[in-house]
């Protein structure tokens, strides 16, 4: 775990806990909002983990490591459109019943809707594509911090899996 601020620290509890579920492939388009949990897919020797700049390609890349693996795969975009642009590779992966998990990073509430760059409305972005959603929200690097980045991280890995469908 990265214990350098608070960012790391609990993108690091996140990141161990979905190598612990079971990821082992993780496609990664950079961007400054996702840095800290870019950086904690790096450093987790468990998951292999593939840049890809295009977001819509990493989308994609990632569904067809699942697809290979039938484990979910990961993929990590920073907010706004960057998170748009995964929306075909997430209704792909839920037609085919393909075990997909999608990390997008966003902006705290109160920096929402503020006219600057990649501000668009992330809750619900993919609509009924999608197994389970959360927004995981602001928390201290903390015990009870920590516990809820892994319980999200576990919670998110489980209807993936499939059950009763990926």
């Amino acid at each position: 775990m990265d214990p350098t601020n608070a960012n790391t620290a609990l993108a690091s509890a996140m990141v161990e806990e979905l190598a612990r579920c079971g990821v082992h492939h993780a496609a990664l388009s950079p961007g400054s909002r996702s840095t800290p949990l870019a950086l904690a897919l790096w450093r987790e020797p468990a998951i292999e983990v593939t840049v890809i700049v295009d977001e819509r390609c990493a989308g994609f890349f990632a569904l067809g490591a699942a697809q290979a693996t039938g484990t979910p795969a990961l993929v990590l975009t920073t907010s706004g459109t960057a998170a748009a642009n995964l929306h075909p590779a997430v209704c792909e992966a839920d037609e085919s019943a393909v075990p997909l998990l999608v990390l997008t990073a966003d902006r705290p509430p109160e920096l929402r809707g503020i006219g600057a760059g990649q501000t668009i409305d992330q809750l619900k972005l993919y609509g009924d594509a999608v197994r389970w959603f959360c927004e995981v929200g602001t928390h201290a690097a903390d015990d009870p911090g920590m516990l809820h980045f892994r319980s999200v991280a576990c919670r998110a890995f489980a209807p993936a899996r499939g059950d009763p469908r990926p």
